[in-house]
């Protein structure tokens, strides 16, 4: 290649020209790269925030789960319990109910205080039951007897003192004497 002064000094400068941008396209270069590089900083403290904001949302909504499953389960405890009470006690509870109704419709407020009222002696009526009346009862197979013999000894007596000469005479005079009186 054969090359004129002029051409030579143009492909020179051209090569200085060249030369002497590189240094401030490098740094143009540079300061771009920088840029991106802060950027890049800002991206990742964001993301960085982001990760700890969405990792304690994530720790919250694992608690909350965790709540909502110990509710689920207690709820579906409770409904099971419910149905079995519910399967055992419903044939009585219709069987009852004629009942309880006749019941409540015929219960006057005076009937309920009194019942209250009977309740409350409830511990008194059991303890006299107890040590009162119970021996007693107990002690009737022998009494009934004495108690027999009692009673024909009265009549024995009775019929002896009406066999008394003037004791109907006697007896009309004590009734005249009550009348008087």
């Amino acid at each position: 290649m054969d090359l004129t002064p002029r051409a030579f000094f143009d492909l020179a400068r051209s090569t200085v020209d060249t030369a002497v941008s590189v240094p401030g396209r490098v740094l143009g270069l540079l300061e771009a790269a920088e840029q991106v590089v802060r950027r890049a900083d800002e991206l990742v403290a964001r993301t960085g925030r982001m990760l700890d904001d969405t990792e304690a949302l994530v720790a919250r909504a694992q608690v909350v789960t965790a709540a909502a499953e110990a509710v689920t389960t207690d709820a579906g405890r409770t409904a099971r319990t419910s149905r079995e009470l519910m399967d055992s006690y419903a044939p009585l509870a219709q069987r009852a109910h004629p009942l309880a109704q006749r019941f409540v419709d015929e219960l006057s407020p005076h009937e309920v205080d009194a019942a209250i009222e009977l309740v409350d002696q409830l511990p008194v009526l059991t303890k006299h039951l107890l040590e009162d009346v119970l021996p007693i009862l107990s002690t009737l197979d022998r009494v009934g007897p004495d108690i027999h013999q009692l009673l024909e000894v009265t009549n024995d007596v009775r019929q002896a003192i009406l066999g008394i000469p003037g004791f109907a005479f006697l007896r009309k005079r004590g009734e005249e004497k009550q009348e008087d009186d």
